[in-house]
């Protein structure tokens, strides 16, 4: 069984909304209260990360991993477009600070998917004032904190609103393809594992909850809500990769220090025989096109839970009777370090593996999941890849988004009841898997 170098970023990963609790000034919070809301289950106290971030810590160090990565919750910080909350950035010096005390590297992401409900009013993400609003934020936040700081990721799967407008693409043509022959297989259920977050595609009344979200943001017409997580228009996606460009100099000019980048979800792209131009046309849409803004970068964070297969008619499934995760993709732990080995071909700079992991009830397939992806990664670093971090998604079972608390990823299992903390051992074999 390989392990990973002294000295390598071994550790994991959550973000602010889903384990936090209580993040009422966000969009998804005002989207998880409509009554018609998409949403399995509101977030609420989720697993409460905000007060018990000392032990989830202290869990992380005594297992061996030497490295958090988390998020800053916009919203906490900036309830308001001209509010500015100290009492919210002195929380995040505490859990900064904790991890130093506790020997744990953290990797800060600014924004991981959720976003002040105020910027969804004026718009959102295809408003393109949000690239001067992000970048004065970041620069205000690490003009705070930075001290603190090393990792920064500017924001969480910069390329997710693209993916989700090519999965509503699919499923339109899926559906109309459906009707046409006369049945309803193309329902959306399938399509959601298409993309590495929790969405709900097939909920009834789903045109109504779409409606009384719009009312929540203040908007009349459910097309001009612009979340983070939704679909875009081309000017939408390059907004983000503004966003990114302008926030990562912002953060640089006010800390030199700092190595800044930005993550991506990708997928292993497997093309079966005529599927090869499908193939390329889906790694261009999901990596390529963005390389022109993240060149200067000083990291890559990249993500990947699975695979993709395209035949002659694009999108195809997988293999029958391939095994399948919580989530609905196919358990294939070997895709991230194939991803990584395709990634390194055209991005020159270091990597770093800032989510990878599997939705599950089974901790002893979890453990093998995880042995499984590091000996594909250990070597890719024996073949001379710049790899320099892994990250397991995710810390603690917690809120998957629309899917709610059902999707179980965590190394820490949670009682919700009563938020007690279940060390699984998942956690300790990937605290193992690095040479002490």
């Amino acid at each position: 069984m390989k392990k990973f170098a002294e000295g390598f970023m071994l550790g994991a990963a959550t973000a602010a909304h889903q384990v936090e609790g209580n993040n009422i000034y966000n969009d998804y919070w005002a989207q998880e209260q409509v009554p018609h809301s998409m949403f399995n289950e509101p977030s609420l106290d989720a697993v409460d990360h905000y007060n018990r971030y000392e032990e989830d810590i202290r869990l992380m160090a005594q297992a061996g991993l030497n490295t958090y990565r988390f998020s800053i919750e916009w919203a906490r910080i900036q309830p308001e477009k001209d509010a500015w909350d100290e009492n919210e950035v002195e929380h995040y010096r505490k859990v900064l600070k904790c991890c130093h005390e506790n020997g744990v590297r953290p990797i800060v992401t600014m924004m991981h998917f959720s976003s002040p409900k105020w910027l969804i009013s004026m718009g959102g993400w295809e408003n393109p004032e949000v690239v001067d609003l992000f970048a004065s934020y970041c620069r205000r936040l690490v003009g705070e904190l930075g001290d603190q700081m090393e990792y920064v990721c500017t924001i969480n799967e910069a390329n997710m609103r693209l993916q989700l407008a090519a999965l509503m693409q699919e499923m339109m043509k899926r559906m109309s393809g459906a009707q046409g022959a006369g049945t309803d297989k193309a329902a959306a259920g399938g399509s959601e594992s298409d993309v590495q977050v929790g969405i709900n595609l097939n909920k009834e009344n789903m045109m109504l909850g779409m409606v009384e979200c719009a009312q929540a943001f203040g908007l009349k017409d459910p097309r001009d809500m612009h979340t983070f997580v939704s679909q875009c228009t081309p000017e939408g996606d390059l907004l983000v990769m503004k966003a990114h460009e302008a926030a990562r100099d912002a953060m640089k000019e006010e800390c030199p220090h700092l190595k800044i980048g930005l993550t991506l979800s990708l997928h292993d792209m497997v093309a079966r025989p005529g599927g090869e131009k499908f193939a390329e046309k889906e790694w261009d849409d999901e990596f390529l096109h963005y390389l022109p803004y993240i060149e200067h970068d000083d990291f890559l964070g990249v993500q990947c839970y699975t695979r993709k297969f395209f035949d002659g008619n694009g999108v195809a499934e997988a293999p029958a009777g391939s095994a399948r995760t919580q989530m609905g993709y196919e358990d294939y732990p070997a895709a991230i370090s194939d991803v990584v080995r395709k990634v390194a071909e055209r991005f020159k700079g270091d990597l770093i593996v800032t989510e990878n992991g599997i939705a599950t009830d089974n901790d002893a397939r979890r453990c093998e999941f995880i042995r499984e992806a590091v000996d594909g990664l250990v070597q890719c670093i024996e073949d001379g890849i710049p790899l320099k971090g892994y990250m397991y998604w995710s810390l603690l079972d917690n809120f998957e988004w629309q899917k709610g608390f059902s999707m179980t990823f965590g190394l820490i299992a949670v009682d919700r009841a009563t938020q007690t903390r279940h060390p699984k051992e998942s956690l300790k074999v990937l605290g193992s898997l690095i040479e002490q």
